[in-house]
């Protein structure tokens, strides 16, 4: 195995009726700063950090944005808990084939070109063999660090 990281868990997505609700708690209970709101086509989306983890609080706006077609139990944007977890990679190319060998299927999205500012940063979804939804991605999150510093 080579020297490069497997991936690194940075980032972790809730599906909540109200993100307003959902922030005052994660930053009274546990000091999560608030680093950007997003509001798109699919979702509304409120993204704090602890420093090293991105914790993205969702308001899915349709069933298809939320992943109903390929949920289970049918689950939509209604669904409250725990939406998808987020890797960070090294190689997306060589992690999408471990996925794929491992049992995982497709759901969607792709990378972006690097050179492409406007983009941001994109994710590519999986559903694992429990059919939970797992991102990957080598361009990391809002709020996230690959690799903390380490106070020695």
């Amino acid at each position: 195995m080579s020297n490069k990281s497997r991936g690194k868990l940075r980032h972790i997505a809730l599906s909540v009726p109200n993100r307003v609700k959902s922030q005052k708690f994660y930053e009274n209970s546990f000091g999560m700063k608030l680093v950007r709101e997003n509001e798109t086509p699919m979702a509304s989306v409120t993204y704090m950090s602890d420093g090293v983890m991105s914790l993205a609080l969702i308001e899915y706006k349709s069933d298809e944005a939320a992943g109903k077609a390929t949920s289970l139990k049918e689950e939509g944007k209604d669904f409250i808990g725990l939406h998808h977890l987020g890797f960070w990679v090294d190689d997306v190319i060589q992690t999408k084939k471990s996925i794929e060998e491992s049992g995982g299927k497709y759901m969607m999205g792709d990378m972006v070109d690097k050179s492409d500012e406007e983009a941001g940063y994109y994710e590519i979804k999986y559903r694992d063999p429990d059919n939970i939804i797992v991102d990957i991605t080598h361009t990391g999150w809002v709020g996230a660090v690959k690799e903390p510093e380490t106070n020695s």
